[in-house]
């Protein structure tokens, strides 16, 4: 974050990039490409984007894209992201977009990986190694990278106020301590994980972003603790997932975003009414989610568009000490690698 700060703190520098409203306003879309993990931050990054720079995105499995002959030209922006650098999909499907006439942009963690050497122009996470196959801070970083890209981007094409673009960069300085707030406090969530860590079946729910990050907490339980998670939006329930909710089933309710907290709510009381435990994630100050769930974790409060940075930390170490309870191992997951480099 802080080497792509203006130092008055009032609006974000990419020296890498130097874009100015001409090469902005030349893409008629912008796609995301990525897979796992970062295919998950793609869609937070959509979000900023289209909210903050009000530029439309599209967002791609990377393993999928290339098959269903996507429309690029040279009007296109391909944005990859990969922690590695070498993800084998992503790559081909980097290649293919250059190929076609887009113009490309990689996020990436590894300086000189063949993404970033490919790519035209590259912004690195600077996440410094992550060992681990499943990730952590690497998601963190790029969402991160993501809401600066946008700012950046809202800045050149005047699509927010300064005042509200210092606004955000104010609170968005305020994240890291944030973080730190919640990982100094994980008793609850550690009671939580050794209370339903040998429950077979998990459910996420969220709405917006809420969703999004729903997707990645559900990849992170699935990854290290081998317990069938899956995440829904939440408007999505009465459409066949609510046959799955049953009694005892453990559902992890996110509701941080304010602007679909009263339907988030709704959701919530459907799966109450089947007996499910709900576990909701919640900003502080928020007094009224603890009505309607069994427990709750709460994270510092923010502004709606941030919150995901600071919501999936609860996710990520509820799935840390699951894993711990049903004894895996959580550096080395079964079946996977940190660096998927076949197709």
């Amino acid at each position: 974050m802080s080497q792509r700060i203006a130092k008055d703190g009032k609006s974000i520098v990419m020296d890498e990039l130097k874009w100015d409203a001409d090469y902005l306003n030349s893409f008629n879309r912008i796609y995301i490409v990525a897979c796992g993990t970062a295919y998950h931050a793609g869609l937070v990054g959509k979000f900023y984007i289209e909210k903050l720079a009000r530029t439309v995105v599209e967002v791609d499995v990377a393993s999928e894209f290339r098959y269903r002959e996507p429309i690029v030209d040279e009007n296109t922006l391909f944005i990859a992201v990969s922690q590695s650098g070498e993800t084998s999909d992503t790559l081909a499907a980097m290649k293919e977009s250059k190929r076609l006439g887009a113009k490309t942009l990689a996020l990436t963690n590894v300086v000189g990986s063949s993404i970033a050497r490919e790519a035209d122009q590259v912004l690195y996470t600077w996440a410094g190694p992550e060992i681990a196959v499943a990730s952590t801070k690497a998601y963190t970083t790029q969402i991160v990278l993501f809401f600066m890209l946008a700012l950046y981007m809202a800045e050149i094409k005047g699509t927010q106020k300064p005042e509200r673009v210092a606004e955000l960069i104010g609170m968005l300085k305020e994240i890291p301590g944030g973080i730190s707030n919640t990982l100094s406090d994980v008793e609850p969530i550690k009671t939580f994980a050794k209370q339903y860590g040998f429950n077979e079946d998990v459910f996420y729910i969220g709405r917006s972003l809420d969703y999004d990050v729903a997707l990645e907490g559900s990849l992170k339980l699935k990854e290290i603790s081998y317990i069938h998670a899956e995440a829904y939006a939440a408007g999505e329930l009465k459409h066949g997932t609510l046959a799955l909710i049953v009694e005892g089933v453990p559902v992890i309710a996110l509701a941080t975003q304010k602007s679909v907290y009263e339907k988030t709510l709704s959701n919530i009381k459907e799966v109450k009414a089947r007996d499910a435990v709900v576990i909701g994630i919640a900003a502080e100050g928020d007094e009224e989610l603890e009505k309607y769930v069994d427990h709750v974790i709460r994270i510092p409060e923010t502004d709606e568009l941030l919150i995901p940075i600071l919501a999936v930390v609860p996710l990520q170490l509820l799935a840390y000490y699951a894993a711990i309870t049903r004894g895996c191992d959580v550096d080395k997951p079964r079946n996977l690698a940190k660096s998927v480099t076949v197709e």
